[in-house]
């Protein structure tokens, strides 16, 4: 990839962390209350970890996750995000980090987890990066591996988020859901249509994830500038 193209890309995610560059307009208030609402859809036991999906591509699930692991790391805890989408990675380019070693690394003990994972601009946020696309990755994430892996993570950060594929393209977010305390779906305004929204909750029940909530994303508010609304509301 050309250096030009590369550039353009690492701006165009960064405009998308917006509770980083932008920490008190009020999309970043809006993702610090669907934290809030997180850890109250919880407050019987301790959030460790969840992962972040969608039902289907283009509804805003990266950018999502990555601004709520921010929220997160704003709030004081050490959390790592790992970037579970061994498909269409993005966390890399989201928070400018390279991508040779990752996550599929670790899986396949060809490096050891600490030595995967890499610091961020945000204190208290490190990421776990995809490393090379593998031709099985159900099959790498359903692996007892990860489940050791998932468990070392969350004695070193108080909060493990992964980003994941779309539940209804492949199985990848079942497989991790329930293996994680919680599951948040991000639904696309007026492009997420009701059945499929429906599927993919149910897809995740049967898997036996607990679903934490759901993200109404891209809603357009009347009267206002700002064209971007984020909220949680129990399934």
């Amino acid at each position: 990839m050309a250096r030009k193209d590369r550039q353009q890309i690492f701006q165009l995610q960064n405009r998308s962390l917006i509770s980083m560059t932008d920490p008190k307009s009020p999309i970043s208030e809006q993702y610090r209350t669907i934290r809030t609402n997180i850890e109250f859809s919880n407050v019987e036991n301790e959030l460790n970890s969840m992962i972040v999906t969608s039902a289907g591509p283009g509804e805003g699930k990266s950018t999502t996750v990555a601004n709520l692991a921010v929220v997160f790391a704003q709030q004081g805890k050490r959390v790592l995000l790992i970037d579970g989408d061994l498909r269409k990675p993005t966390v890399h380019y989201t928070f400018n980090a390279e991508n040779h070693t990752g996550l599929t690394n670790v899986l396949t003990k060809q490096v050891m987890l600490d030595h995967a994972i890499q610091t961020t601009s945000v204190d208290s946020l490190d990421v776990l990066t995809s490393g090379p696309i593998p031709p099985n990755p159900s099959e790498l994430l359903a692996s007892r591996n990860m489940r050791a892996l998932l468990e070392e993570a969350k004695k070193m950060y108080h909060l493990v988020i992964f980003d994941t594929p779309p539940v209804l393209a492949v199985t990848d977010a079942q497989v991790l859901s329930n293996q994680t305390d919680g599951v948040v779906l991000v639904v696309g305004s007026g492009k997420t249509e009701t059945d499929k929204a429906q599927k993919a909750k149910e897809l995740l029940q049967n898997a036996n994830a607990k679903i934490l909530g759901a993200v109404l994303n891209n809603k357009k508010q009347e009267d206002s500038h700002y064209y971007y609304y984020y909220g949680v509301k129990k399934s």
